[in-house]
């Protein structure tokens, strides 16, 4: 699939590709505390067959002494049963297929936790029923444990957490929201032992678009600034982290509401773009140095604060979209002239603009896994429901209110 057509078609930050080459990854709500340091008897290895640059880590979860031999022929999930909004074609299904049967490099996980995003419920009201059907479960961001390593370098009981990308959920039928999943080991990485099967899951969709969309594309480095649009979104929040954790200086946008809440976790500029137009605010302010990368993480199709941009963003800076959303083909074609198509001489913006392409690369998982150990990353959790209760975290999801991840706890006794 061709990168710019599904951005524009579904409005989704996610690209359809399955990988890369390897590169060096608002609401009311208080922020969850910072998680405990982890225990110093943990330790795991994780297998260096998977890249010559892999490390032993000290503090990841271990596998478990167990060998899974009770794998069921069917599982519970929630099937997807046509287009539309979840309430109405999401149904849980007890009689499931559970895909055991591998292709070479894909892993079988058992699920504990799954988490929502706004491409899940985008997809389901974008893609043609046909193929939602043949999906066996919704939803992409999971935590669980390997029952199936198939000589990759994930072994039986370890712990973890991934994503499946929306072209492996389509081409697979394999979905978070089951109780066992298949996905390629490369969209996998231990969990860190300091934090929680719930949380971790919330971690690689938002996570790996806020590493990638900083680190790869905007190539933020110590001592640069970086500005935000939507500090307080799931990507906006990781990235804030992600940003202070580099060394870099961080102004963010968001209410007036989620200022002490993106403040905390170490915003250093706050604007209110309640107040006034955001374009007219950053150049009042005049910022100086000019920022080096801009994020935009609301995906706002008004192509005004890029159009503006040069007024607060360095000559040499990158402007980095997690993909317009929103609705009708004369915002689409005004967001395509202004962006794209417009001559300098004719009003033209002359700054970058780059899409963000979200692609399972598992040295940016483990780096990001790496930023979780050491606590320069935390969990982002808002909300944790049961798995009957899937539609209620929808609903949740679906508010615009929540500050951090909506999880679906698969396994009722995990944290």
């Amino acid at each position: 699939m061709i990168t710019i057509s599904i951005h524009h078609r579904s409005h989704l930050y996610l690209d359809m590709c399955p990988k890369r080459a390897a590169t060096p990854f608002d609401a009311t709500t208080a922020a969850e505390p910072k998680p405990a340091a982890p225990s110093a008897h943990v330790a795991t290895e994780l297998e260096s067959s998977a890249s010559a640059s892999r490390t032993e880590l000290s503090s990841f979860v271990a596998p478990a002494n167990k060998e899974y031999t009770d794998i069921p022929a069917t599982q519970r999930t929630w099937r997807i049963t046509g287009s539309g909004e979840p309430a109405k074609v999401l149904k849980l299904s007890n009689d499931t297929p559970v895909s055991s049967k591998l292709k070479k490099g894909e892993v079988l996980v058992r699920v504990q936790a799954a988490a929502l995003n706004p491409v899940g419920y985008t997809l389901m009201d974008l893609l043609p029923g046909f193929v939602l059907r043949r999906i066996h479960a919704a939803e992409y961001d999971l935590a669980g444990v390997v029952v199936n390593g198939n000589d990759t370098a994930f072994k039986t009981g370890d712990e973890v957490f991934g994503w499946i990308p929306p072209n492996q959920f389509i081409s697979n039928n394999q979905g978070a929201l089951a109780e066992y999943t298949r996905l390629p080991a490369e969209n996998l990485a231990h969990r860190p032992s300091n934090v929680s099967v719930t949380q971790a899951s919330g971690f690689s969709v938002a996570g790996l678009a806020a590493y990638q969309a900083l680190t790869d594309i905007g190539r933020l480095k110590a001592g640069q600034a970086l500005f935000i649009n939507g500090g307080s979104t799931a990507v906006g929040s990781f990235a804030i982290m992600i940003a202070k954790a580099l060394g870099a200086r961080v102004a963010v946008s968001a209410s007036s509401r989620n200022e002490a809440y993106v403040r905390e976790l170490g915003a250093d500029e706050f604007f209110d773009y309640t107040k006034s137009p955001l374009h007219e605010q950053l150049a009042a302010a005049n910022p100086t140095p000019k920022y080096d990368v801009f994020l935009e993480a609301t995906g706002a199709l008004d192509p005004t604060l890029f159009v503006k941009s040069p007024a607060y963003l360095a000559r040499r800076g990158v402007f980095v979209s997690v993909g317009p959303q929103g609705s009708g083909l004369g915002n689409y074609a005004s967001f395509a002239w202004n962006v794209f198509l417009r001559p300098s001489f004719m009003g033209g913006t002359n700054r970058k603009w780059k899409l963000l392409s979200v692609k399972p690369d598992s040295e940016d998982s483990l780096e990001f896994a790496r930023m979780v150990e050491e606590g320069k990353i935390r969990p982002l959790v808002d909300s944790v429901f049961a798995f009957e209760d899937t539609l209620k975290a929808y609903e949740r999801l679906m508010s615009k209110r929540a500050t951090g991840k909506v999880v679906v706890k698969v396994d009722p006794a995990v944290e």
